[in-house]
């Protein structure tokens, strides 16, 4: 092992993950890490019942397997919307019991990890997170599911050992999202640089399974389909996407509307990839 500073999710320290396979994580009935690419997908915010359910229902007919949805959004300004707290994750329940999909949602806070989890099958770390040590140690002891986000100037083994503090409490079931790191981003065609370079070193030396989020690296809903169907040949087990209305205005969404893509265009992405 050396000083690489994890052990529980290393293949080196796991005899039975040695061989190669990849730890399938359940999220209610959905499987991540074996078999089909799993497509997570939804509003990058949670602004209202009448746009959720109504992408919720979108996303479900177009091959979705996953809902995702933030109750409780980081934004670089404090200006900007935060979320509708746990109305959204009442909203988020409300769009599972219509459509059975299971629910990610990010959670910014130990304080918060119960509340959270109440109504969400997964919870996510999002990337400004990813080193919350006291946020990973909380999670890693609520014990469900945990999606943890790559920190934006993250390395490999930065990201390693975050997963090794949730895993320390006796949770593996951790899946790890690849959403584009910083580096000198032109602006004009990325928000970040999608280093899918990361998922063959990630898969020799985890047995974690790995999704590749298209749409913060790219911040631009025409490179979506680009950005995820690279990240399915890259070797990712699934992707994790945003989707507006299929007739919203994106420059009326709350949050991040330039990058969420139709649910016309998941739905034909979904059926390319499969």
């Amino acid at each position: 092992m050396g000083d690489k500073g994890y052990r529980l999710v290393s293949r080196e320290f796991q005899e039975a993950y040695r061989d190669g396979r990849t730890r399938v994580v359940r999220v209610g009935e959905v499987e991540i890490g074996e078999g089909r690419p799993v497509i997570v997908a939804g509003p990058c915010a949670v602004e209202s019942r009448e746009q959720t359910l109504e992408i919720a229902e979108a996303v479900k007919e177009a091959g979705a397997d996953m809902l995702r949805g933030g109750a409780f959004k980081p934004r670089t300004s404090p200006y900007s919307f935060q979320g509708l707290g746990e109305k959204g994750l009442e909203i988020l329940a409300e769009a599972r019991e219509l459509t059975g999909l299971p629910v990610v949602s990010e959670v910014l806070d130990p304080r918060l990890v119960g509340l959270v989890g109440q109504y969400v099958d997964m919870l996510q770390i999002g990337s400004r997170s990813m080193q919350n040590f006291p946020l990973l140690v909380e999670v890693g002891r609520y014990g469900k599911p945990v999606l943890l986000k790559r920190g934006m100037a993250a390395t490999l083994r930065e990201w390693l050992c975050a997963a090794e503090y949730i895993a320390k409490e006796g949770n593996l079931d951790i899946v790890l999202c690849e959403r584009g790191v910083r580096t000198s981003v032109s602006g004009l065609y990325d928000r970040f640089t999608l280093d899918l370079d990361v998922i063959a070193p990630l898969k020799k030396e985890t047995f974690l399974p790995i999704l590749v989020d298209p749409s913060h690296s790219t911040g631009r809903a025409e490179m979506v389909p680009y950005a995820a169907r690279a990240g399915i040949g890259a070797g990712a087990h699934g992707l994790l996407i945003e989707v507006i209305g299929e007739n919203a205005d994106p420059d009326t969404v709350f949050s991040d509307g330039k990058q969420g893509i139709r649910p016309s265009v998941l739905r034909e992405l979904i059926r390319e990839i499969r």
